[in-house]
């Protein structure tokens, strides 16, 4: 019986990767992720099999990677940012679950740099103090519950990271959780906007909850929203964690 890791390879530069991260993908023989992914670790890669596949193909994807640890292979499931955070590790583990317990591979979770972390570094401290983190993507989660969500974070006046804010077919998602965050947020409340944060494309803007909306925004974005005592100064966003200065 082989080995399956479901490893973190951070928010996409190389440098961001930890070392336990780096450590176990040299040592796999077999990598399987999402193909956007594989290519950024593509240099790490030589002389390995690769499962890639596209875009809602999560389970084949995982699926095939448990087979080929069931006959013995050291398999390494790659997801960007962490992979306990919107990745493959729940996925995998459900599925080892459902194999007889003799025939269920040794199993690993290796926590990566996440997107969230990586965005409020690049912003400054936004994330300094509670927060809540929603992704608005409703292909596995119904709209009106993602909605319920945002609702009580902004009412607990929690700093709230938004993942999958975009895309062409969730054109108008994103406006109206800025209307629900409106009501119990001030207008001019710091928003924040990362794209592609840590890659080569990278950019930032610092807007606010009345007009963030109309900046550029994908599914390669976060979107952290400040709280009641977030405030920008010198392009920097900062949450105060509350020291009396």
């Amino acid at each position: 019986m082989g080995k399956i890791t479901v490893i973190g390879i951070g928010p996409g530069s190389l440098d961001d990767m930890t070392l336990r991260a780096h450590k176990a993908i040299e040592k796999a023989d077999t990598i399987a992720g999402y193909n956007t992914y594989i290519k950024l670790i593509e240099p790490l890669l030589a002389g390995k099999k690769i499962i890639g596949t596209g875009m809602m193909q999560e389970i084949d994807r995982c699926t095939m990677a448990l087979a080929e640890a069931c006959k013995g292979h050291d398999v390494a499931v790659v997801s960007s940012g962490d992979a306990g955070v919107y990745g493959m590790a729940g996925l995998v583990l459900e599925l080892l679950l459902q194999k007889p317990a003799e025939e269920r591979p040794q199993v690993a979770i290796i926590p990566g740099v996440s997107a969230v972390n990586a965005a409020a570094a690049i912003l400054g401290a936004p994330l300094m103090h509670d927060f809540a983190v929603i992704s608005l993507s409703d292909l596995l989660t119904p709209w009106d519950l993602i909605k319920k969500r945002a609702a009580f974070a902004a009412q607990g006046d929690f700093v709230i990271a938004l993942y999958n804010p975009k895309s062409r077919k969730r054109v108008e998602h994103i406006e109206e959780i800025r209307e629900i965050l409106l009501k119990y947020k001030p207008a001019n409340t710091p928003v924040g906007i990362v794209r592609g944060a840590t890659r080569n494309n990278e950019s930032v803007v610092i807007s606010d909850l009345a007009n963030f909306t109309k900046e550029e925004i994908d599914m390669f974005s976060l979107v952290i929203i400040g709280n009641s005592n977030t405030y920008s100064k010198n392009n920097l966003m900062i949450t105060p964690r509350g020291y009396k200065l």
